[in-house]
């Protein structure tokens, strides 16, 4: 997979992100595109935005880590039409502009801070993750949606 940490593959990402336009279809899924970059955003946001988000209590992180950790920041590509947690589901209506701004600082705000700024930091659902997890995690959803919209 690609390491979004790299200035170049970060590049790459925000030139595709780009190429969409409020009117880009999706090729499958239910979000259009103004709501996908928003459902992008919440990645982020989890990660910067503490107080935003509660913690799972210990029995559901538990579950998460066992069963789901894997699934999302493993290296196998997110399935089409996948299952999302709760609130990363995006129902209401976005704007583009404001969700495509936001999605491309957020990158470049992770790009520039690098990946050893989150490896001490202990994620909510997952606890501590690798180097390689953090990529995924981004990297991997980010892509995802990208291919979602056909970009």
């Amino acid at each position: 997979m690609k390491n979004i940490f790299k200035k170049e593959v970060a590049q790459e990402v925000i030139d595709r992100i780009n190429n969409l336009t409020p009117k880009t279809e999706r090729l499958w899924g239910k979000m259009d595109v103004a709501q996908m970059l928003a459902h992008l955003n919440i990645q982020y946001e989890v990660v910067y935005e503490n107080g935003k988000f509660p913690k799972p209590n210990a029995f559901v992180r538990f579950m998460l880590k066992t069963f789901v950790k894997n699934k999302v920041v493993g290296s196998k590509p997110f399935p089409r039409n996948g299952r999302t947690a709760p609130y990363f589901v995006i129902a209401d209506t976005r704007d583009f502009e404001k969700e495509k701004t936001r999605l491309i600082a957020y990158i470049l705000k992770t790009q520039k801070n690098g990946v050893e700024v989150l490896l001490p930091r202990d994620t909510k659902s997952f606890g501590k993750l690798t180097e390689d997890e953090w990529n995924n995690l981004f990297h991997k959803h980010i892509d995802h949606h990208l291919a979602q919209f056909g970009v």
